[in-house]
């Protein structure tokens, strides 16, 4: 759920949509691409402008009935036969021989889109196609000849622009369709306003078109401009109405494949969330993951992955991650250039969950470090590097943590090594803390950010929110916390307001307000919360211990792990446990190990922490009453070696049992192979739009 409110596409000009941008308030996306029929996918009939009256049987080509340019014609058949390269070597050739021709323009500027979602280069072709004609009215387009060829560019630069974030410059070509050719395009300018954060101009354009408009589709937009702007307003509810008729708009142009269409499905689902109606938001986001996409920038999967972690069902977001590979594999190239960022960073926050935090640094600093065309979406590019910045610096410090848990077991020289490594991720750590600080400064932006399931700015889960405390300090997060509460951003539940105040708390070392204020929290919060009540309930046992609370704490101790395994870990907390053992030589050496780790601290007030010495020797930690938390036999232990300063290292069985300890101690053991973490840096835009056969069998098995 990065990017939380995308375009809503107008209806297509066929039974087959164009361009699928989903989630509440979609940006114009294709929309400047369908202005009069002209799509970047082949379609049937066309809305809009039915082509120019040119003699002969019409034909469809890039969205458009009349052209008649055999190469052009050539490239269409080409591009709707899936023959990428054959209609990449078409629109070479033509512009190599006639490089003085808009059609060529347009044509190579086309397939450079369509498959491989080079929008730079696009937009260079674009822009010379535009010079070629550059027609100021309609009748010298006609004369001349080139009326297509020059509307189908100013329309693709509205979009090309728009995706690469000169919204202005979006506003300006759709200007000039209006003025050359007539065409009605208010209904577009709304999110163009939107991102530009013009919210009384967009509120205007959206009232012109619901009262001079009778088409669903523009209709449909229009109510999404005034979804977003009221949901702009931190009041929730006042927006309900307007998301909803958006809602009703779409699905009336759906008709009757309306369960298919991913857009407002997945609209849906975020409207359902601002108002925190979990259960609601799941069933929209499982009825839109039934049906392959391959136009959409929303990918079900990626919010549905973000929920499953949310509310700790960890199987079922691993199964999720799966289904997100097939979705995210049959992408169109151009989709796969806006969305990529949202795909590496969903995978890097269960990858940190999961334990594998190091690939989830190069995951985030890989989104970090390439553009996504983010003009289909409400939040902007720096949102973006924002919360991608967060999540490695989250990724790098759970990997220095892991570290000292790693020098904890080896001999001098490795554990000198290793901790020499845990130092260079923590200054990567730190540096990605500084890097997001900067990002965040803003206050508005810093704002909008604390309201929970803000619709309108890049998605950060909720369990990672409380990590702002700490890159933006205590002082500045209080005072923006007390603004945003009389903003009603709370309003539909202050428990989210209570767990920032005990984050502030914790970081201040106030134990006694921590405790305070995370009991309000976790009294008030939806129960669905799981990861962020598990944070909670560890601030409370951190605090309840230096209190001398020792039942308080060992109880929220309990429950945090339960709830979140990893979540000691991510804080770099150390669990108190009294352990215990025979006086066996090996038992011994496991204990040294335990005692050494900073994930424990023993103390024969803490919870049990037992080394069995029997033919099979078992580890196991246990409530104070008995009840086993994680219990570890040394059968199932699979790790033999360890990883020191770029070099493997062989580990004895006492070191094997520990490290395998910690890994089913603080994870919640999901496996994740070294090929699909590979696999989840994704691969080729060009290789993912050819067609494939396993990945069709893949898509097959999804869906049944």
């Amino acid at each position: 759920m990065l990017p939380r409110l995308r375009l809503i596409r107008q209806r297509a000009v066929s039974d087959r949509e164009l361009g699928s941008l989903p989630q509440v308030c979609r940006q114009i996306g294709f929309a400047a691409t369908i202005l009069l029929g002209i799509v970047t996918l082949p379609t049937h009939a066309q809305d809009g402008l039915d082509g120019f009256d040119i003699p002969g049987t019409p034909t469809l080509c890039f969205g458009m009935l009349g052209i008649t340019e055999q190469r052009a014609l050539d490239i269409c058949d080409a591009l709707t036969l899936k023959e990428n390269v054959r209609a990449r070597e078409l629109a070479q050739r033509w512009i190599a021989e006639q490089p003085a021709s808009a059609a060529a323009q347009f044509a190579l500027a086309e397939v450079l889109i369509r498959v491989e979602g080079n929008l730079a280069r696009a937009l260079f072709h674009l822009s010379r196609a535009e010079e070629l004609t550059n027609y100021t009215s309609l009748g010298r387009a006609m004369a001349d000849g080139g009326a297509e060829w020059h509307y189908l560019a100013l329309s693709q630069l509205s979009y090309v622009h728009q995706l690469m974030g000169d919204q202005q410059a979006s506003l300006d070509y759709l200007d000039k369709i209006e003025a050359v050719y007539g065409q009605e395009v208010e209904s577009f300018r709304g999110w163009p306003l939107i991102k530009m954060q013009k919210w009384d101009e967009a509120r205007a354009s959206a009232d012109l078109v619901l009262s001079t408009s009778n088409d669903v589709g523009e209709r449909s937009r229009a109510w999404n401009t005034l979804c977003a702007v009221e949901l702009a307003s931190l009041r929730p509810a006042e927006s309900l109405e307007a998301c909803d008729k958006s809602i009703a708009e779409d699905g009336a142009a759906a008709g009757e494949d309306g369960d298919r269409d991913t857009v407002y499905l997945l609209n849906a689902s975020e409207v359902a969330l601002s108002m925190l109606r979990m259960e609601e938001a799941e069933d929209y986001l499982t009825r839109a993951s039934r049906y392959l996409n391959p136009d959409s920038v929303g990918d079900p999967w990626i919010n549905l992955l973000y929920l499953y972690m949310n509310q700790g069902r960890f199987e079922e977001a691993r199964t999720a991650l799966d289904s997100l590979l097939v979705w995210r594999d049959n992408q169109e190239p151009i989709v796969g250039v806006m969305n990529r960022a949202e795909h590496f960073l969903v995978s890097a926050a269960l990858l940190i969950l999961s334990g594998y935090p190091e690939d989830a640094a190069t995951l985030s600093a890989t989104a970090l470090n390439q553009p996504d065309r983010t003009g289909s979406y409400s939040a902007d590019e720096a949102q973006k590097d924002s919360i991608a910045a967060l999540i490695n610096h989250m990724a790098n410090q759970t990997a220095y943590e892991m570290k000292l848990e790693e020098a904890a077991i080896l001999p001098l020289p490795g554990a000198l090594s290793a901790r020499a490594e845990a130092l260079s991720l923590r200054f990567k750590s730190w540096r990605s803390a500084r890097h997001a600080a900067a990002l965040f400064a803003n206050l508005q932006t810093l704002q909008n950010r604390l309201r929970p399931y803000a619709p309108l700015d890049v998605h950060i889960p909720e369990w990672v929110e409380p990590e702002l405390v700490s890159i933006m300090g205590e002082g500045v997060m209080s005072s923006v916390l007390e603004e945003t509460l009389a903003a009603g951003a709370f309003s539909l539940n202050e428990g989210y307001y209570h767990a920032y105040h005990a984050e502030i708390a914790a970081q201040r070392g106030q134990d006694l307000r921590t405790m305070e204020y995370a009991g309000r929290a976790l009294n008030l919060l939806p129960v669905q919360e799981v990861l962020l009540r598990a944070r909670l309930s560890a601030r409370i046992a951190d605090a309840a211990w230096r209190l001398d609370q020792h039942e308080i704490a060992l109880s929220n101790y309990e429950q945090a792990l339960q709830w979140d395994p990893s979540i000691m870990r991510r804080r770099g907390l150390a669990l108190p446990v009294h352990i215990t053992g025979v006086d066996d030589e090996f038992v011994s050496e496991v204990i040294g190990y335990l005692e050494g780790s900073p994930r424990f601290r023993n103390d024969p007030d803490g919870l049990l922490l037992e080394v069995f010495p029997q033919s099979d020797l078992t580890l196991c930690l246990s409530t104070r009453g008995g009840s086993p938390l994680s219990c570890l036999q040394m059968g199932e232990v699979t790790t033999l070696e360890i990883g020191v300063d770029g070099q493997t290292e062989a580990l004895t069985p006492a070191q094997q049992l520990v490290k395998e300890f910690h890994r089913r101690t603080f994870g919640p053991g999901l496996e994740i192979s070294q090929t699909q973490r590979m696999a989840l840096m994704g691969s080729s835009v060009i290789l993912s739009s050819q067609n494939n056969t396993s990945v069709q069998r893949n898509r097959d098995e999804v869906l049944q």
